[in-house]
């Protein structure tokens, strides 16, 4: 800067230290009222206000880089199909629930008034755990597809196990099946590259997009604005729903070190309509292009007859439905608690619901990894512990291979499952899909496979949370400033 300033006239430098000057107080006034209008998280709007002012110029730039949502969707037109003969109503809903009418006409209320999407019934919804279950049943279903195969999912590998899925989609497409792939700009990049798109591009009557690909092809680690949500369906009659991605990880199930556990769900029913205007919507944002998938049509009653709803989630939509669904799912629990979740970060209203749940008898079980892909996730979650080992609420946490699976039931009736962690990226940056579900016996199913998980898991006692020595709670404790950005 002094060589440049030695070339400026004296009488130059002070006019010109005035323009830049009131240049930054300009710009900073300006992105310091964008932020007031737009940031409704008062940490955060404090954090992004600070940086502008005490950073001149850089912190304006770094707001207006990674601070501003820019992602700007026209709101998917709910049940734009007609499906209002499935429709389930509050009194219909109530007479399979163990619970007083206030407490279901709540319950109910509540959901529908944070995500006005209709329950529909004669749905079938079948848990698939791992690759080695939920990948032959997909491929099976993907070769016999005759009209149309839709596939989108985070992470979409190119390795010999996805192969298979490859070869699936050329008998398809052989079969007149028109095939489209979405898949995310980062979740799939190795090495600078989704080297899936090579293969894809190989196969007739397939069209792929890429969701939101970054300017610069590097998978930042809080990158934000991904697509989140793993979606299968085979000519509008059977889908695969949850949050398991496609990637041999999946199958190595015996691989402490490479293994990824999972699960996913078959779902056959009305309720695929609802997954495809998921699709659609994403299909429509990636390509700037029109498109309709098949229709569900019935083809007689599900033994199950599960009323179930599909609610999509992302940074276009200001409400935070994710947080909302299930911090007031917590808050009507009666009997039980279950969180299966790979991370768990969740904000301070949320922890403190569960808190509150425990120390009025509400049994809380929380079971993680003990070892996630994430160390400094896993690092800033232990965090909070102590707080909850205190209150009664009981964390488990799984030995190797890492647990990718995500399970939450409340009592013996609810249950919400689908692709959503535990943490502000999914509840607020990331474009995610759940299915909120009435049904005993799914949830008594999925109750026993948490059990599984828990009994080879250890519980996390006060006196370990007691015992950690200085610099670990000074890692962690650093760590879990980080909470807001994971």
């Amino acid at each position: 800067m002094e060589f440049f300033l030695s070339y400026i006239p004296d009488g130059i430098i002070p006019i010109f230290s005035m323009i830049v000057a009131i240049l930054y107080v300009c710009i900073s006034i300006a992105a310091a009222l964008h932020i007031l209008f737009h940031k409704n998280d008062v940490r955060s709007s404090i954090g992004w206000i600070a940086l502008v002012f005490l950073s001149p110029f850089f912190g304006t730039i770094a707001y207006i880089l990674f601070g501003i949502n820019r992602v700007s969707r026209k709101a998917v037109k709910l049940n734009k199909r007609n499906i209002s003969q499935n429709a389930r109503t509050y009194q219909v809903i109530k007479k399979n629930l163990p619970m007083s009418s206030i407490y279901a006409n709540q319950f109910i209320a509540y959901g529908r008034n944070v995500y006005q999407q209709e329950f529909c019934d004669n749905n079938a919804i079948k848990p698939l755990q791992n690759g080695t279950e939920a990948y032959p049943e997909m491929l099976a279903a993907i070769k016999a597809a005759k009209k149309e195969v839709l596939v989108e999912s985070y992470i979409f590998d190119s390795d010999d196990e996805t192969d298979k899925f490859i070869e699936a989609f050329k008998i398809a497409a052989q079969n007149g099946a028109q095939i489209k792939v979405l898949i995310d700009g980062v979740g799939t990049l190795k090495f600078f590259r989704r080297n899936i798109e090579k293969k894809l591009k190989t196969i007739k009557n397939l069209k792929y997009a890429v969701f939101l690909p970054p300017l610069i092809p590097i998978a930042f680690p809080f990158l934000n604005m991904r697509n989140h949500r793993k979606i299968m369906a085979i000519d509008g009659q059977v889908s695969f729903f949850g949050g398991m991605n496609l990637s041999k990880e999946n199958v190595l199930i015996d691989d402490i070190k490479k293994a990824v556990l999972d699960i996913t769900f078959r779902v056959e029913g009305p309720l695929i309509d609802q997954i495809l205007q998921v699709f659609e919507s994403d299909w429509e944002f990636a390509t700037r292009k029109p498109f309709e998938a098949c229709h569900y049509i019935s083809s007689g009653q599900n033994e199950q007859n599960i009323p179930a709803r599909v609610i999509a989630n992302g940074p276009d939509n200001k409400n935070n439905v994710m947080d909302l669904i299930i911090h007031g799912a917590v808050n009507f629990a009666i009997k039980r608690i279950v969180i299966v979740t790979p991370y768990f970060l969740p904000e301070n209203h949320i922890l403190t619901s569960l808190e509150m749940a425990a120390m009025k008898g509400v049994s809380v079980e929380i079971i993680i990894p003990e070892v996630n892909d994430h160390p400094i996730m896993r690092w800033a979650e232990q965090y909070n512990f102590r707080r909850l080992t205190q209150r009664g609420v009981k964390i488990y946490r799984t030995h190797p291979p890492f647990d990718h699976s995500k399970i939450f039931i409340i009592d013996d009736e609810w249950a919400f499952i689908g692709s959503a962690n535990w943490d502000v990226r999914s509840f607020r940056l990331h474009f995610e899909a759940n299915i909120e579900l009435f049904d005993k016996n799914l949830v008594k199913q999925l109750f026993q496979i948490a059990q599984k998980k828990k009994e080879k898991a250890q519980i996390v006692t006060i006196e370990y949370c007691k015992k950690a020595g200085f610099f670990k709670r000074l890692r962690t404790n650093a760590c879990h400033l980080l909470t807001p950005y994971y």
